[in-house]
């Protein structure tokens, strides 16, 4: 809100001066109460940490690093532990002749050492 809107405003709030209630059904005195509860919020707001942060480049990049590196370590833990029960299921399914021959082959491929 700029300052020519807010002394709009405060001055349709003086215009009116009946202290009736307009169509909201809200009366003068409660009008400016719920603009000073407003200001009030606003100033929490930009106190806040979450809005701090970003006043704050190097904090919020090392936050960014670290974020980057856990995802990553989780991402690489993940695909390991997934990629492990594949080809234990792979090795049990033995009995199943087209699929076992199939698994075989897979399990080959991966225990053959790198060229």
């Amino acid at each position: 809100m700029t300052a020519g809107s807010a002394y709009q405003c405060r001055m349709d709030l003086e215009e009116d001066g009946s202290g009736q209630a307009d169509e909201a059904g809200a009366t003068r005195a409660e009008l400016i109460a719920q603009i000073s509860a407003l200001r009030k919020e606003i100033a929490a707001l930009r106190e806040a940490a979450f809005l701090r942060q970003y006043e704050r480049p190097w904090r919020l990049g090392a936050y960014g690093l670290l974020y980057g590196l856990a995802f990553g370590l989780g991402s690489a833990l993940g695909a390991s532990l997934l990629v492990a029960l594949v080809v234990r299921f792979l090795g049990s399914i033995d009995f199943i002749p087209i699929l076992g021959d199939w698994a075989q082959q897979i399990i080959e491929q991966i225990q053959l050492p790198p060229r």
